[in-house]
């Protein structure tokens, strides 16, 4: 068989495989053009789903008449020029080809006006020109690109598309997750001549939190905590949610590097580990987060969608962010108010961490490490019985309020000045005694436990060799790992606290982190799974009475304790309620 050219139109139409997928593929790739032309008011029309119709308009700086056949060419964009260019990517779209990608499977239709201009020009494609007419046209400043009848001359690929209905729920799902990336824009989304959504500008923070509530629900930002930190080039912001706010899938997760959507592995692994001991088991949180670096630290040409990047600092990208997401959930605590100073019948200054209350307060915090509390050490099974010296026990600051009574023997009733808090007595204290283990533990050194016969481990050789390399890593946790062979290992000791543990399948774990990684957090897991289960053992049980003395001093504590708001398994430690919430119980004042 002889070889030959490929005509234009297929060449575009093989490419656009890569990128267009469906209606949603084409809004996005739209959408991104408009970001990088300056846009602030943008205007989408969907008819059909977006098979017969898609038309997004926006105000940018428009296109030049000459420049109209070279954006509808491949490889022509305005965003880069060489190499140098392509590792400082700072907009959107900069391969050059989306417009002829699109125009080879649809019947495609540019026109735009720049500034200074009497009117605009407009151009049409099939993909398969070389030469296009183009021809005057009235229009505002500005871009607007029409599809029509997509993949009509592609059938094949048609087939593949779902419901009209649910081709728009993907557009929907684009839009809304472009419009998260861009707070300063104006969206509107139109769909069979109705409008279906409309997003004015948002210029500060109050504004950004109601276009958060409008795409993912009010619910999330009642039940959201705030971020926002910078360090040595790094920056995070954005919300992310309280651990007893979560859903039992990912869908409701997203992440922007540098102001772009990307689903990555690295990050989702720092935050997953973040709430590694908050989150109930088989839950997920959720989030709307935004990272910000150099662009020369990330590569975003590393996907054709360029739904991934790729980081040159993965490990060092990884603990920024869970060291973010960590601090954040460990300085959630009740805010320390004078209550004294409230009207009677006022809301409560301060929220817990359950679904109850609108909103949850947050303590100021940095990345450093918390100081050790002054207090002292707790054993197994042992209640605090006397309010911490470095807590002023004025009872208008006591946040969680005065022991009344003992339920059951399982939840603490307290009376505070705006209503009455509920404490599950085993979980509060299960989660105070875990956080004591653990600053007990990381303050001394791991004990090592020698094995009776050593392990031989068959590994292949580039796990032997970085096993070899991370000798440093193995010792400081508490394994003593040698290289016998080239492929072979011998695990001759292993962490005392670990003695029950699968040694062998650990040390296979964490090579495959390791290499995936760059950075293993699994033998922490195992420290955490082993003290958190000590420390439910250890914890008051279920009906064994306190005495007042005994409660007051263990509300105390809660009110002090990383992550208080939750036990080590996720679920609530304590709830409120106000007494205008009493109130309604009994229809007072009605």
């Amino acid at each position: 068989m002889s070889i030959h050219i490929l005509p234009p139109q297929l060449v575009n139409q093989i490419a656009a495989g890569e990128v267009i997928e469906r209606p949603a593929s084409i809004v996005k790739e739209l959408l991104e053009n408009c970001f990088d032309a300056q846009a602030t008011l943008i205007t989408i029309h969907i008819e059909q789903g977006g098979l017969r119709l898609i038309r997004v308009c926006d105000d940018g700086v428009g296109i030049e008449k000459d420049d109209l056949p070279l954006a509808l060419s491949r490889h022509a964009t305005s965003k880069i020029a060489n190499l140098d260019d392509l590792e400082h990517v700072t907009s959107m779209g900069f391969r050059g080809e989306a417009l002829a990608s699109i125009s080879s499977v649809a019947k495609l239709t540019l026109t735009s006006k720049v500034e200074n201009s009497s009117h605009g020009w407009s151009v049409c494609s099939d993909g398969a020109e070389q030469f296009f007419d183009v021809q005057p046209a009235p229009h505002r400043q500005g871009t607007t690109v029409e599809v029509c009848d997509l993949f009509y001359n592609t059938p094949a690929r048609r087939k593949f598309l779902k419901s009209d209905k649910t081709e728009f729920s993907h557009i929907d799902t684009v839009v809304k997750r472009m419009a998260l990336s861009r707070f300063a824009l104006g969206f509107t989304l139109f769909h069979q001549q109705k409008e279906v959504l409309k997003l004015a500008p948002a210029l500060d923070l109050a504004q950004q939190e109601r276009r958060v509530s409008a795409i993912l629900s009010s619910d999330f930002i009642d039940n959201a905590l705030h971020l926002d930190f910078e360090i040595s080039g790094l920056a995070l912001s954005g919300w992310i949610s309280v651990p007893t706010f979560s859903r039992s899938q990912t869908d409701m997760q997203f992440l922007y590097v540098n102001g772009r959507f990307v689903k990555d592995k690295t990050i989702a692994h720092a935050i997953k580990q973040a709430y590694s001991d908050v989150l109930f088991h088989g839950r997920h949180a959720i989030f709307v987060l935004y990272l910000t670096l150099d662009p020369t630290e990330v590569d975003v040409n590393a996907h054709p969608a360029k739904l991934e990047v790729r980081f040159r600092e993965g490990r060092a990208v990884h603990d920024f962010v869970m060291s973010c997401v960590k601090r954040a959930l460990a300085n959630v605590r009740p805010t320390i108010v004078n209550f004294g100073e409230l009207p009677a019948h006022s809301e409560s200054e301060f929220e817990p961490a359950q679904n109850f209350s609108p909103r949850y307060q947050q303590q100021s915090f940095d990345l450093s490490e918390p100081e050790s509390n002054p207090t002292r050490y707790f054993q197994p099974n042992e209640l605090p019985r006397e309010t911490p010296k470095t807590f002023d026990a004025n009872p208008n600051l006591m946040v969680l309020g005065y022991a009344v009574s003992h339920l059951h023997g399982i939840y603490i009733v307290a009376e505070t000045a705006t209503g009455m808090v509920l404490v599950d007595t085993h979980a509060a204290h299960e989660r105070i005694t875990f956080e004591r283990l653990k600053q007990q533990y990381a303050e001394g050194k791991i004990a090592t436990q020698p094995l009776l016969l050593p392990i031989k481990i068959t590994v292949t050789k580039a796990e032997a060799e970085l096993a070899e390399n991370a000798t440093f890593f193995f010792e400081s946790v508490g394994f003593e790992l040698n290289r016998m062979a080239p492929e072979t290992l011998l695990l001759r000791a292993q962490p005392a606290l670990l003695q029950n543990s699968d040694g062998e399948q650990l040390v296979r774990d964490v090579l495959a982190d390791l290499i995936e990684h760059e950075e293993s957090y699994r033998i922490q897991t195992e420290f955490n799974d082993v003290l958190a289960k000590m420390a439910c053992y250890g914890s008051v049980r279920a009906h064994r009475i306190l005495t007042q003395d005994e409660m007051n001093a263990l509300l105390r504590e809660l009110e002090q304790t990383e992550r208080g708001g939750q036990c080590n398994h996720g679920r609530p430690t304590w709830v409120s309620l106000s007494t205008q919430d009493l109130d309604k119980f009994f229809l007072r004042g009605q």
